[in-house]
C-alpha cells in the first residue's frame, strides 16, 4: 500500500506526531512519502494544488492522508485519490477555519478526530473514527528520576513543573500558568520549547509534574507523551483530557484560576509520586504502533469500496 501525507511544511519540517505515526506505518510495510505545503491561509494552499498534483503523478498513491482540514481541502481538490483526512483540534475548534475544514469533511472518502468534542463541534455523524494519535513508547521510555535529573543538570532536591508548550503561544495560556507558580515560589516552571524529542522525553521523567492551561486543546500530545513517562499532569478541561487521564493518578483536572492549580500542583509535590500513565496510555491502546494498525484498516477499508 502506497501513502500520501499532505501536510503544513510552514516551519521546514513536519509535526512531530505526524513524523513519528508515518514512522509507525512504514514498520507495518506501508510505503509513505510526503508533500509539505508551504503557505499560509485558503489561498496559500490552494496555491499548492497544482504541486501536488505533480506529487500524485509521480508517486501513485493508494492513499492521501492529510493532516489538519486545510490540508485536507487541498488534497480533495483532485479526485483521482481518495482522501483521508485527521482533524488535529485548531481546524475544528476555530470558528474561521472549521468553515473550511466542513467541506474536506464532505469531500474526504474518510475522516479521522482526535476527540470527542471536536465529533460534536464537526456536528458529523457518518463516515468518520475517534483517534487520537498515538505516542511513540520507544522514545518515551521512563527514566529513573535522578538520571535524568543528572543529564539535565536539575537540582535532585528541587520543584521542577514542565508548561506544556511555549510561554509566547497565545493559545497555551501561560499567563494563567505563570499566576499560578507566583503561589508556590519554591517551584521553577520549566518552558517546553526548543528540545529534541530525546530530550523532551529526559525531562518528564526529570520533573515533578506537568501543566496544562491551554484555552483550546484536540488530543494533546503533551498529556499522552507525559502518560508514557509516568509523569503526573495537572491540567483544565480542555481538549480529551478527561478521557485520557480519567484513571490515572496521581494526576488532576482543575477550575481555569490560580489557587485550583497551585492547590493540585501543591499535593503532588507534597506525594512526590510518579503516576501510572504508562499502563493506562497501553490500556487505552495508544501506542503508535496500535494506532497504526486501526488507520490501515480504515485504508483497506477505502480501498474496498473503490
Amino acid at each position: 500500500m502506497r501513502v500520501l501525507i499532505v501536510a503544513s511544511y510552514n516551519k521546514n519540517c513536519f509535526a512531530p506526531f505526524i513524523l513519528e505515526q508515518v514512522q509507525a506505518l512504514r514498520q507495518h510495510g506501508v510505503v509513505v512519502d510526503y508533500f509539505g505545503v508551504v503557505g499560509k491561509g485558503i489561498k496559500g494552499y490552494l496555491k499548492a494544488l497544482s504541486s501536488l498534483r505533480k506529487k500524485i503523478n509521480e508517486f501513485h498513491p493508494d492513499i492521501i492522508h492529510a493532516h489538519y482540514g486545510l490540508s485536507g481541502l487541498l488534497a480533495n481538490l483532485q479526485r483521482k485519490v481518495p482522501v483521508v483526512t485527521t482533524y488535529h483540534g485548531s481546524d475544528i475548534n476555530v470558528t474561521a477555519v472549521r468553515r473550511f475544514s466542513k467541506i474536506a469533511i464532505r469531500l474526504s472518502a474518510w475522516n479521522v478526530f482526535v476527540s470527542q468534542r471536536n465529533v460534536e463541534l464537526a456536528k458529523i455523524h457518518k463516515r468518520y473514527s475517534l483517534l487520537p494519535c498515538g505516542i511513540d513508547v520507544d522514545n518515551f521510555a521512563i527514566q529513573n528520576k535522578k538520571d535524568a535529573r543528572d543529564a539535565l543538570q536539575w537540582n535532585q532536591n528541587g520543584k521542577y513543573v514542565l508548561f506544556a508548550g511555549a510561554f509566547d503561544n497565545a493559545v497555551k495560556n501561560a499567563p494563567l500558568a505563570q499566576a499560578a507558580m507566583q503561589l508556590l515560589p519554591e517551584v521553577r516552571l520549566i518552558e517546553l520549547k526548543g528540545y529534541s524529542r530525546q530530550e523532551v522525553a529526559t525531562l518528564f521523567c526529570a520533573a515533578d509534574a506537568l501543566l496544562l492551561t491551554s484555552f483550546t486543546e484536540g488530543s494533546p500530545q503533551v498529556v499522552k507523551e507525559a502518560m508514557a513517562c509516568n509523569c503526573p499532569v495537572v491540567t483544565v478541561v480542555v481538549g480529551d483530557v478527561k478521557e485520557r487521564l480519567e484513571k490515572v493518578q496521581p494526576s488532576a483536572i482543575v477550575e481555569r484560576n490560580p489557587q485550583s492549580i497551585a492547590n493540585a500542583l501543591h499535593i503532588i509535590l507534597e506525594q512526590g509520586e510518579r503516576s501510572n500513565g504508562r499502563e493506562e496510555l497501553l490500556r487505552q491502546g495508544l501506542d503508535n504502533r496500535k494506532v497504526a494498525e486501526k488507520l490501515i484498516q480504515i485504508y483497506n477499508n477505502i480501498l474496498e469500496k473503490v
